[in-house]
């Protein structure tokens, strides 16, 4: 049997295909499979024609589109002229990262199988769907399709004769090496790019803008914290519409830092250049070189994330200690997973909890290993709440700050908001890294296609910027559905809102849920108004959009516009379902949802 040289390719909007291609890659070599792991627009995509075994880890993004670091792939994937024996030497899998909650649930990785059979490529499965809203996440649709993965490509390729698959409690050799200094010390500035910026801002080249004003917008009484933040952008090269969403590029809380530092015996003032053993290997972009581990721990490690089992499986391997050991093991086997879900999972523990519940491990893991262990903070996506048109210079987001109990002793805390809303620019100048890239939510451009918006809580938050973008421009055909729970408590821009009303710019239909003995939700205020959405919908073209939580609030709202379509529009069952899927088609019907 020949050697394979294994392809992961991956592509990822947050980081989690990157996780789960980097696991896949962990995986293979423990295999004895010699393996790359590349982003799908870092690899020469007509080279695929060369290759004869690739594993495909897609997320589908917004209203069914392919991630940013894969757009010129699926581009060239997709042209008419490819002959469909293109890829007939290869064999593939296509594992697809999706949130059942859309319309168009894991629709890159369905079209991306389809297309590589279309061209000629074996598939050794059928593509494999993992779904964000299992109770499990995405690892209950993975975890049994990896087993039978694996089955297929050992069978193709078997581990040579005389070697033996690397067992999980055996670690694998680090993807860097750490090499201390003797006479640096750390600065604390951010390390951003040493050249001027080519273009406008991006991850790599985040604009570190000066927070304007923090606010909360929720009454003292309000069971959450909502903040309107403001940012000052002037002289940024930063532009956006309606729709667009900025990142944020957090840091972990100083006491988060020091207690790291503790449990794994490191001094943050240690300075470091990070080596990579493997020659394709790059280091990380945002990493400086030389780099404090202040500002590794700080500013990179996600010390504060919920593990995932992959973190188990290495963390066993470098352990000592054999009681700690042998139940890291458990919780990273198949068997373990129930467990895992108890220990981790269900009560939202972070890596730096299971480091202090695995003291011996923790403070011997060699610092070689620390960028394999902890993934990297990855930027939080907000949707912008004002438009250019309406505040010039200025960047406005509605952070709800994330704080809940579980079982554990401490709440748990989103790290993003809860870094944004502890920032006072009343105390002293602060800069927060940020870019702005398009959201999942676009906007008619023609002036009289009527909106209609349905956005309860902080999902309200990109209809403001629309609907600032649109009365600038003279667009007044603006219908919003706006729910919250008290008028007085979580009602955002009120007075705004009103204002719109008197000069004729908007219709408001308001439901405050807990004002009355039965709940009011904004689906119901959707089917009193039925006529109205029908006649605007079917009579004038307009665009729906729903923005919000996606709990339970979607579904509620996508049935209660099929009950209008046949209540007022005379539709059968069937003919409605056909109607939405054709507003959904022609983007007349956009969602933008989050867990």
């Amino acid at each position: 049997m020949s050697s394979a040289r294994l392809l992961v390719l991956f592509g990822s909007q947050t980081g989690t295909a990157e996780d789960m291609a980097e696991r896949l890659g962990r995986e293979a070599r423990r295999r004895r499979l010699d393996c790359r792991v590349l982003a799908l627009d870092s690899y020469p995509v007509v080279n695929l024609i060369n290759e004869s075994l690739v594993i495909f880890v897609c997320a589908t993004t917004g209203q069914g589109d392919p991630p940013d670091n894969m757009k010129n792939f699926w581009r060239f994937l997709f042209r008419k002229n490819l002959p469909p024996t293109s890829l007939c030497q290869m064999d593939f899998a296509v594992l697809g990262l999706g949130d059942s909650s859309y319309a168009k649930f894991n629709f890159v990785a369905k079209k991306l199988h389809r297309r590589l059979l279309q061209l000629g490529g074996c598939a050794l499965l059928p593509a494999c769907l993992g779904d964000d809203q299992h109770e499990l996440g995405p690892d209950a649709a993975i975890d049994p399709w990896l087993h039978d993965l694996w089955g297929k490509v050992l069978g193709l390729y078997p581990v040579p004769p005389g070697l033996s698959m690397i067992p999980p409690g055996v670690p694998l050799p680090s993807k860097f090496t750490l090499q201390f200094l003797q006479e640096v010390s750390r600065t604390e500035e951010w390390c951003g790019p040493t050249t001027d910026p080519q273009g406008p801002p991006s991850e790599l080249q985040p604009f570190l803008a000066p927070m304007v004003s923090n606010q909360r917008v929720t009454g003292p009484s309000h069971f959450q914290d909502v903040r309107l933040i403001e940012f000052d952008i002037a002289g940024s090269g930063i532009s956006f519409a309606a729709g667009d969403v900025v990142l944020i590029q957090p840091e972990n809380s100083a006491s988060h830092v020091q207690q790291f530092c503790q449990v794994l015996g490191l001094d943050p003032d240690w300075c470091f250049t990070l080596q990579p053993r493997e020659p394709d290997v790059s280091c990380p972009a945002r990493l400086p070189q030389p780099c404090s581990v202040h500002h590794l721990v700080s500013r990179y490690l996600d010390i504060t994330s919920v593990p995932r089992r992959s973190f188990f499986e290495l963390l066993a391997g470098l352990s000592p200690d054999e009681l700690e050991q042998e139940k890291l093991l458990e919780f990273s086997s198949a068997q373990g997973q129930e467990g895992l879900y108890d220990y981790c999972s269900r009560p939202r523990r972070t890596i730096l909890e299971v480091l202090c519940d695995f003291p011996h491990t923790a403070g011997a893991v060699p610092p070689d290993y620390l960028l394999d262990l902890i993934p990297p903070i990855r930027p939080r996506a907000f949707s912008i709440t004002s438009s250019l048109l309406a505040l010039p210079g200025r960047l406005q987001i509605l952070v709800a700050v994330v704080q809940y109990w579980t079982r554990l002793k401490e709440p748990r805390r989103g790290l993003c908001s809860c870094w944004l809303a502890s920032l006072d620019p009343g105390q002293g100048p602060i800069r927060v890294p940020l870019w702005v890239r398009p959201g999942g939510l676009t906007f008619p451009k023609m002036p009289d296609t009527p909106v209609v918006m349905v956005g309860p809580g902080t999902g309200v938050a990109p209809f403001r910027a629309a609907i600032q973008e649109r009365v600038a421009q003279g667009q007044t055909g603006n219908l919003l559905f706006f729910g919250c729970r008290h008028r007085d408590q979580d009602f955002y821009w009120e007075a705004e809102w009103r204002e719109l009303e008197r000069r004729g710019c908007l219709t408001l239909v308001t439901a405050f849920s807990r004002e009355q003995e039965q709940k009011v939700y904004v689906q119901q205020r959707l089917r009193e108004l039925g006529p109205l959405v029908w006649e605007l919908l079917d009579r004038r073209g307009a665009h729906f959009y729903l923005a919000g939580n996606a709990k339970s609030m979607p579904a509620g709202v996508t049935e209660a516009l099929t009950s209008i379509f046949q209540e007022h529009g005379g539709l059968s069952s069937r003919d409605a379902a056909s109607y939405l899927a054709r507003l959904q088609r022609t983007l007349r019907f956009q969602v933008e949802t989050w867990a």
